[in-house]
This record gives C-alpha cells, sequence and structure tokens, in this order.
C-alpha cells in the first residue's frame, strides 16, 4: 500500500471545510478560528508523518497474522468488505472506549479531543502514537482471516466516513438513520465534555455497540455542549499536545506508592489512590465561566503562520510522495525540518519570544537542507529549485520581519480596524 494514499482527499477535506465556514458565516455563527484551526490540520499532518514509518510494521503484523494464524482465508469480495468494516468497527468501538477508560490510551487519544471547537478541521486532529498502542485491538481481524487489501480499504472507508460528523451545522437526520449510524448529533455527545455526556457514543460508524453496551447517550441540546477536554491544554504546541498527558501520568505516578504506579496505567482517566484524594470526577461546565484557549498574537504573524502550514503541507505532501525513493538520512533530515516548521507555528500563535530566532535559523537550514538534497539527488530540478526557493525564503524573510516589527497585539489591531 503506497505511503501516500491518504493524500488523495485532501483537497476534498479543504473543499468541505471552506464550504462549513461559509454557511457558518452567513448564518453568524463562528465555526472556526484560526489558531485553532491551523493547530488542528499540524496535529493531523504530523500524524500523517508518523504513520509513514508506523504503518509498514503494523501492516505487516497484519499480514504476518493472517499468513500463519488464521482460521481460513475469506476471498476479497464485496460481502467480505462489508463483513470485514463490520468487524472493524466493532474492535474500533473497544479501542475507541478503552480509549476513554484508560490512562494509557486516554494519553494518546485526548489529543483528538483538546480542540475547544467543533467543526470539519478536528476530524483531522489526529494522535501521533494511538494507532501504535491500539493496533493489537484488531488482530483478530487477520485471524479472522480477512484479507489484507480487504482490511485496508475497510479501514480507509471507516476513517473517511467519521470526516463528516464533526459539525455543527446537520441537527439531528431521520430517527432511523439516528438509530443506526453515527450522526454529527452522536458524535458532538462524544466531544462533550459535560458530565452527563462524558465517555458515550464511541461508534466509528455503526451505533448499535453503544446501544448494546450501555454507552448511548442522545443529544439533548446542542447549545449546552462545551467541547475540548476537562482539563485544558492551553497551548498549541503538537509535539505537547501529544505528550502532555504521559508527562501527567508520570508526574502523578511519582506520587503514588507501590502497585498502585502500575494501576494507575490501566486505571480510568481520573482515579487517583484514597490517600492522594480518590476518584477525581469532572465538574459541571459553568458557561459564563469557561474561556477558550487564545493567545494574543498579532494578525500578521497569523497570516505568516498560515502561509507556512500550507508551505509545509506542499513540502510533507512531496515528501510522503518520495519517501521510499529518499535515502535514511535525507527522511530523517526532512521529517525534523518539518517537525520544528510545526513546532514553531505553533509557538508564533502562542507568541513565544524564542520563535523569532528559531524560524530565522528554520528557514536557512530549510534551504540548505532543501538544496543540497536537489543537488545530490535530482540535479536535473536543482536549478529550478534553487530559483523557485530562494523566491520564497525572500518573501518569508521579509515578510516575517515585518510582521515582526508590526506586533502590535491583535486585540489592539482589530478595535484599530473597527474604528
Amino acid at each position: 500500500m503506497h505511503s501516500a494514499y491518504m493524500l488523495i482527499p485532501i483537497p476534498l477535506f479543504f473543499l468541505f471545510m471552506g464550504i462549513e465556514w461559509f454557511i457558518g458565516y452567513r448564518r453568524n455563527k463562528e465555526l472556526y478560528r484560526v489558531n485553532d484551526s491551523v493547530n488542528n490540520l499540524v496535529v493531523g499532518l504530523g500524524q500523517q508523518l508518523f504513520s509513514l514509518f508506523f504503518k509498514v510494521v503494523l501492516f505487516g503484523i497484519y499480514i504476518w497474522f493472517y499468513n500463519h494464524y488464521s482460521f481460513f482465508k475469506i476471498p476479497p469480495t464485496w460481502w467480505s468488505f462489508v463483513l470485514c468494516l463490520i468487524a472493524f468497527d466493532f474492535f474500533f468501538y473497544w479501542a475507541h472506549r478503552w480509549g476513554h477508560e484508560m490512562n494509557i490510551f486516554w494519553a494518546a487519544h485526548s489529543v483528538h479531543h483538546q480542540s475547544e471547537e467543533y467543526n470539519l478541521s478536528v476530524a483531522l486532529r489526529q494522535s501521533w502514537f494511538h494507532s501504535a498502542l491500539a493496533f493489537v485491538i484488531f488482530l483478530p481481524i487477520p485471524i479472522m482471516g480477512f484479507d489484507p487489501v480487504i482490511f485496508g480499504a475497510a479501514a480507509l472507508v471507516h476513517t473517511l466516513y467519521q470526516f463528516w460528523i464533526h459539525t455543527r451545522l446537520v441537527g439531528k437526520l431521520h430517527p432511523w438513520v439516528e438509530f443506526w449510524v453515527n450522526t454529527p448529533s452522536h458524535h458532538r455527545v462524544h466531544h462533550a465534555i459535560n458530565p452527563k455526556y462524558l465517555d458515550k457514543n464511541h461508534a466509528g460508524v455503526f451505533m448499535i455497540w453503544d446501544r448494546m453496551f450501555g454507552t448511548f447517550k442522545e443529544e439533548e441540546t446542542q447549545d449546552e455542549i462545551t467541547y475540548g477536554i476537562t482539563t485544558q491544554l492551553k497551548s498549541w504546541n503538537p509535539a505537547w499536545a501529544n505528550i502532555h498527558y504521559f508527562v501527567e501520568m508520570y508526574q502523578k505516578a511519582r506520587a503514588m506508592k507501590g502497585f498502585d504506579k502500575v494501576r494507575m496505567i490501566f486505571a480510568k482517566p481520573g482515579w487517583m489512590p484514597e490517600y492522594l484524594g480518590g476518584f477525581r470526577h469532572a465538574q459541571e461546565v459553568n458557561k459564563d465561566l469557561f474561556q477558550k484557549y487564545d493567545a494574543n498574537t498579532n494578525i500578521y504573524f497569523k497570516i505568516y503562520a498560515v502561509i507556512q502550514f500550507f508551505i509545509m503541507l506542499a513540502g510533507s505532501m512531496l515528501y510522503m510522495v518520495h519517501f521510499k525513493e529518499m535515502s535514511i538520512f535525507y527522511k530523517l533530515v526532512f521529517f525534523a525540518l518539518i517537525l520544528v516548521t510545526m513546532l514553531i507555528t505553533g509557538a508564533i500563535f502562542e507568541n513565544k519570544r524564542w520563535m523569532v530566532y528559531a524560524e530565522y535559523a528554520r528557514l536557512v537550514l530549510v534551504m540548505i537542507s532543501l538544496n543540497t538534497f536537489y543537488y545530490f539527488w535530482y540535479l536535473n530540478w536543482f536549478n529550478a529549485t534553487i530559483i523557485l526557493s530562494s523566491i520564497i525564503f525572500a518573501g518569508c524573510l521579509v515578510f516575517f520581519t515585518w510582521s515582526y516589527l508590526r506586533r502590535a497585539p491583535a486585540k489592539e489591531l482589530q478595535s484599530a480596524v473597527s474604528e
């Protein structure tokens, strides 16, 4: 399976996000915030990059179990695809449910829930490590005899289906639809931090699993829902988003005694021993006091960060397409540069002081790495690459410097524009 197959629907993702934003704008609904949306997309892009390394191993494990431990071989047909999709959704339900009910899995899965908005960009916000942790839950599928190609197709369809349910624009559908399959209404409940909605509606496609196993909850009023995680992340750093709960688990374990350190790994989020205060239940959300995380970043830096994201996206797409052809050295170099770009993009949204020096250094490193790569590996393209990259480099350097010199707080700029 080609490492870049997930790049195909990217234009459609952006098209539908644009349509959603436009409809929200016409209805006077603020569905998107620049920093939140870009952060969602950066985290999602990071997940795809990490998958380049994980999927080769994970898919190889699937094939090994299929070849050595399957009871029989199910031929790849349309009906085996349907059966595989149902089986995949069943095991996804348990992987997803344990992602909310065990600290070790929640540490990874919580990334998907950190956004305090609810729009289509949230669907793309995925953990960098969750698939590696949860993959073992899906191993009964190859043992049941489903062909690896059918498994891959079912996993892809399953993933794509869940994109459209991350929206506030679609209300409740026909009762028959709401009963059988996952819908935006059901999934809004899943992303809510209101105590009555917590840990509900884990299915990916078929809601029958939640109804069977007692985790189904109907959406009552959409306007009452607050999104995010119960303890706000308060960061646009994509790496911290992926490791913060692991760090929190480590810090909690240091205060625990003996076997409680191990028990905490598999305990439900919020669990603490009695001598440390006992279980910490989620609190009711006070809508009047709750504030979504933001940072006082000027509008020019926000524009620059958006530009850098799209340059990074284009570069990442090329990286994925040519991943198999590249040497290990350049695989690691470009992976590191993309990761650094993600970190600096988050730092720009947080208005970190160090990001100014880091960004100048990053621009220079990108120029050197990109052009040496083309000089040694694609000499015929070197002249065109150095000209194009020099133009982009100069443009980024000038605009970033100008943005820094115009670093008035965002609120002051917005009030000046309104006056």
